[in-house]
């Protein structure tokens, strides 16, 4: 009975401290008094008025010794009001805390030497907003956490019980198949071996068996396809012949021995790419994408790759208003996403970044794609992978450099927070190969103070992959002398060796790499040597298809809906034209050492397996 009482008594309490926060008054004092006269316990809790007075000053306090460079007191009511739980779990409180105490490790050389800088106010801001949204979190109503936290888990159950029943029926599907075969296998093998027993019996009579049975016997213990050849071509009269040929029968598959896939009809599937509903447009993207991520790497995939490209699948080279290329600016949220994972795969291919390269058409959609998406994250993911792919090619690095992409780039790595992983890996690595150029290091050089800002920041991300694209866009733009001048008045060299301390070795090899170019005394600017000879010797030549391309989809079939390899052999069965194809010879002799900062472009997924480049 006391459970029950103290549990209702915090109950009552939650409810008086939402309707407190939500400013119902006069509600609030009716509860309260009715409470009090049925003799209801209210949990007591801190008043919100007095809780929002206690956080401003706290608040006021710590940005006081932020100015005053006390770093005793501030990390005193740093460790004493920010909740361990933040500032050990959450990465944005870590890297804060960090910055925090190179300002104050750096506090007196910066006011000795008496010049601004534009650090310090942004570190300032950032702490700032960072205090706000903590103690605001603080002060929410704990119901009203209750209420967020159980709908967002539910929805999200909600959605991942759906996956699990489709992933479910589809391998069910899959196992049924499979049991029937075993079924008939097994049925067939006891019918053999009842005749064999027979067999047995019938020779202990001095009855003899002939090799004509024997052989009869022996073709229905292989398969289908194999029972017709061995009939005519297999001797069974000579000894062990049966038995070596049913432990062949045995062996794995090799994948040498994987089939082609079947033709389309791709006139027929561009028809219905432009002018079919978005949910058939939908499936269709997907499907023809799945043919490229699961297809077989080698002769099946480059099949499938050399077939959409010879038919021009998405357009590249039409002139006509309506084009399959034209999806990417799609109404529909799931064909504009759909269209960008397909351009995507495509780029992550050699051969297919040679066909989307032909001219600039596909690369200015990209980036008028990258700069007006706002409502889908996983779209705009993978636009900006197929542009970082893009920027193995020297004529498309030049363009993104002449369209300013190099400023966007910039800009949104400013909040990296904000970025999801895939984002901000192939955004800071389409930075790095962009200012691997002259002319992208040119670039650089008018924003100069705002780059290093950046890079300097990303240094110390929690995202380590990101690590060999900052130093190498570092290590780069720090050949320009106006950059390493503006790079020395900022401190760069004592917040390099702040990461020289905590890195591993290899992050402080190329730290050191950095370190030496920023102190070098080189060309003055105007006099860097050019780069702008357009050949395609940087092309890496590996093909990289990442599991990401085919996450989180966004549609299922529904029940006697076609999908995928289904949809395309059903509905755009063509006639058999697939033949295999040569590979250009990449450029497997040039390796990265590790140690120095990279100065050749690179994609993160031909980096993160070890390719070379």
């Amino acid at each position: 009975m006391g459970d029950i009482l103290a549990r209702e008594s915090e109950l009552l309490g939650l409810v008086r401290e939402y309707l407190d926060f939500a400013e119902f008054e006069d509600t609030l004092k009716t509860f309260s008094k009715e409470c009090k006269i049925k003799g209801k316990p209210l949990c007591k809790t801190v008043g919100g008025s007095f809780r929002d007075s206690k956080s401003l000053t706290i608040q006021k306090d710590l940005v006081a010794a932020f100015d005053d460079g006390d770093q005793k007191v501030f990390f005193s009511l740093w460790e004493e009001h920010i909740p361990s739980s933040v500032r050990d779990g959450d990465s944005f409180a870590q890297k804060l805390e960090f910055y925090l105490h190179i300002h104050f490790a750096i506090y007196l050389l910066k006011h000795s030497v008496g010049r601004p800088d534009s650090w310090t106010p942004e570190l300032k801001l950032k702490l700032e907003k960072f205090l706000a949204l903590i103690f605001k979190a603080s002060n929410t109503p704990k119901l009203l956490t209750i209420y967020k936290e159980n709908g967002q888990s539910n929805k999200e159950m909600l959605q991942q019980l759906h996956q699990q029943l489709v992933e479910a029926e589809r391998r069910s599907m899959t196992y049924l198949k499979r049991y029937n075969k075993i079924q008939a296998d097994y049925h067939n093998l006891i019918g053999v071996t009842a005749e064999l027993v027979d067999s047995l019996e019938a020779t202990v009579s001095g009855k003899m068996i002939t090799p004509e049975y024997l052989q009869s016997v022996c073709v229905r213990l292989f398969s289908n396809q194999m029972r017709q050849s061995l009939a005519h071509s297999v001797d069974f009269t000579r000894p062990g012949t049966a038995s070596t040929m049913l432990r062949a029968s045995l062996a794995p598959v090799k994948l040498k021995d994987v089939p082609l896939l079947p033709s389309l009809d791709y006139e027929k599937l561009k028809k219905d790419l432009i002018l079919g509903s978005d949910r058939l447009k939908a499936f269709l993207l997907q499907a023809l994408r799945w043919r490229l991520t699961t297809s077989h790497p080698g002769e099946q995939r480059e099949t499938v790759l050399q077939a959409y490209i010879s038919n021009d699948l998405l357009d590249c080279h039409s002139h006509n208003q309506r084009s399959v290329l034209q999806l990417l600016h799609s109404k529909s949220d799931v064909v504009r996403q759909y269209m960008a994972r397909l351009i995507n795969a495509f780029a992550s291919l050699a051969e297919g970044r040679l066909y989307l390269a032909q001219n600039t058409k596909v690369l200015r959609m990209l980036e008028g794609r990258l700069k007006e998406e706002d409502k889908d994250i996983i779209t705009r993911e993978n636009v900006l992978g197929a542009l970082q792919k893009f920027s193995l090619r020297r004529p498309l690095q030049t363009a993104m450099i002449q369209d300013g992409l190099i400023f966007w780039l910039v800009d949104a790595l400013k909040d990296p927070d904000c970025l999801s992983d895939y984002t901000l890996e192939y955004s800071v690595a389409l930075l790095m190969n962009l200012c691997l150029r002259s002319a992208g290091k040119n670039m650089c050089a008018k924003v100069a103070g705002l780059v290093l800002k950046v890079l300097s920041d990303l240094l110390g991300h929690e995202n380590h992959e990101i690590q060999p694209y900052v130093n190498g866009a570092l290590y780069s733009i720090l050949s320009v002398p106006s950059i390493r001048e503006e790079a020395r008045a900022m401190g760069m060299e004592d917040i390099l060796r702040c990461f020289i301390k905590e890195g591993n070795a290899e992050m402080i090899r190329q730290i050191e790499f950095i370190i030496k170019q920023l102190n070098s005394e080189e060309l003055p600017d105007g006099v860097l040597e050019s780069d702008d000879d357009e050949d395609e010797d940087d092309e890496e030549d590996h093909d990289i298809m990442e599991a990401d391309l085919d996450k989180d989809e966004l549609i299922q079939p529904q029940l006697g809906e076609l999908s995928g390899e289904k949809l395309l052999t059903t509905e755009y069965l063509g006639i058999m034209t697939n033949t295999g194809k040569t590979r250009r010879k990449g450029l497997a002799n040039v390796q990265w050492s590790g140690d120095e900062p990279l100065q050749r472009p690179v994609t993160p997924g031909g980096h993160r397996n070890g390719y070379p480049v």
